[in-house]
């Protein structure tokens, strides 16, 4: 590497004092220069705002002229609609589905579903044919309330452990102006009034003054998501029952098929699945009324989120022993469909489950032989040699010509847990 060059100084300059030798123009200083990049081929040049807003201005002008010289009349635009998607304080909800892609794979279950009138006249076989009427939130408040009206001289009477008691008029009449607003509500926040219901003794007797069943299907998703959020499960239990069980069959039954926010509100209510399991599932297949379409519906948000093993567990073993209906084999299939590792107290339930049909005499549907079919093919393992030779058995009465060879094959081919496995021996070398 070369030396660098000395600084030369004259002899006049060595006996200046600093602050002179800083102040002679003869050395460098500092310039206010700005640098003036070129622009690159291709780069666009913008337009500033103002400029911009000049030009949108005179564009509209000249279009209005051209508009009244030819006579067409403008069309004024319409307004953009505001998707749901409330500010509200309960944002951990990860999966509401707000996204295009969300709304595109839900939409092919709220939209209708072509369900085959045999198929319907078949099941129609395994429905109650005397159901019991359903019991909604309003009659079980009506019912406490007369029952209050008897005991004058208390100051309140408890029933069900529910407390009901002379509401102040002020609160009376500012829940009944949000009965109002629910009915119209669209997205946005909820009045706190309303956020306030899951913490009162009798939330029961000020929901019913805001007249749920008037709802809009929007009101209904941004509630469950409250009252999901901060309500024990027992109370969960009775919203999910006496609201959201009676407005979506309403919805299903009226419109043939499923309201997108109704839809979200079933999701959101998974978020607890004992009291979805108690207040919604089981009630509906118990009715003896539940259609394949509302089956359909409901078995697909089953489907789509993750539930804990022992609450489906429970969710098999009470859809195993109650009475059979073709909504119980949708919801069966769908849990197998799981893959839980079951205990075998559940195995064995199903198993009882099928069995019981081998003295039958009616033609069981396909969705039973789907749903036992699924059933082979996940737990096949698991099964015992009676419960084997059982379901081989069960197979000569229930047959279907294309399912029945599938389930033979599958449980032919299965070793069973109680069968010991002796391991090859191993060859000399």
């Amino acid at each position: 590497m070369g030396k660098a060059d000395r600084i030369k100084m004259s002899k006049s300059t060595r006996n200046e004092s600093l602050e002179q030798q800083i102040g002679r123009t003869e050395y460098a200083q500092a310039k206010g220069r700005v640098k003036l990049r070129g622009r690159k081929e291709g780069e666009e040049e913008f337009v500033n705002d103002k400029l911009s807003a000049e030009i949108l201005k005179q564009a509209r002008m000249q279009q209005k002229e051209i508009e009244e010289e030819h006579g067409i009349l403008s069309v004024p635009t319409k307004a953009k609609t505001v998707s749901l998607g409330d500010n509200q304080a309960d944002e951990d909800d990860e999966d509401d589905c707000h996204s295009g892609d969300d709304m595109d794979d839900v939409s092919k279950y709220c939209e209708n579903i072509e369900v085959d009138p045999e198929d319907e006249k078949a099941l129609a076989m395994f429905m109650n044919p005397n159901p019991q009427p359903r019991i909604t939130l309003a009659d079980i408040i009506m019912g406490k309330i007369t029952e209050k009206q008897t005991e004058i001289q208390e100051q309140f009477s408890e029933v069900d452990g529910t407390k009901f008691r002379d509401l102040d008029p002020r609160v009376l009449s500012m829940y009944q102006g949000l009965s109002v607003v629910l009915q119209r509500y669209r997205s946005g926040k909820l009045p706190k009034a309303f956020k306030l219901i899951p913490s009162l003794q009798n939330w029961e007797q000020i929901l019913y003054i805001t007249n749920p069943e008037k709802w809009s299907a929007a009101a209904m998703y941004a509630a469950t998501r409250i009252f999901t959020s901060n309500l024990t499960e027992k109370m969960a239990q009775r919203f999910f029952n006496l609201v959201l069980l009676p407005r979506v069959r309403d919805d299903i039954a009226e419109y043939k098929k499923l309201n997108f926010h109704l839809y979200q509100a079933l999701r959101k209510a998974l978020f607890k699945p004992g009291a979805f399991f108690k207040g919604f599932l089981l009630p509906l297949c118990e009715s003896g009324t539940c259609s394949l379409r509302e089956a359909i519906i409901v078995g697909s948000v089953v489907a789509r989120c993750s539930i804990p093993m022992l609450h489906s567990a429970a969710a098999i073993t009470k859809l195993a022993e109650m009475n059979y209906s073709g909504a119980n084999s949708i919801f069966l299939r769908i849990f197998f469909e799981k893959k839980y590792a079951l205990p075998y107290r559940v195995i064995d339930a199903a198993v009882h489950h099928f069995i019981k049909f081998q003295m039958d005499t009616r033609e069981m549907p396909v969705l039973w032989h789907q749903a036992m079919l699924t059933f082979a093919q996940r737990y096949k393992a698991d099964l015992s040699s009676e419960q084997k030779e059982a379901l081989l058995q069960l197979l000569t009465t229930q047959k279907h010509h294309t399912l029945t060879p599938d389930i033979r094959r599958e449980i032919l081919h299965s070793t069973c847990r109680d069968e010991e496995i002796i391991p090859e021996p191993a060859m000399d070398e």
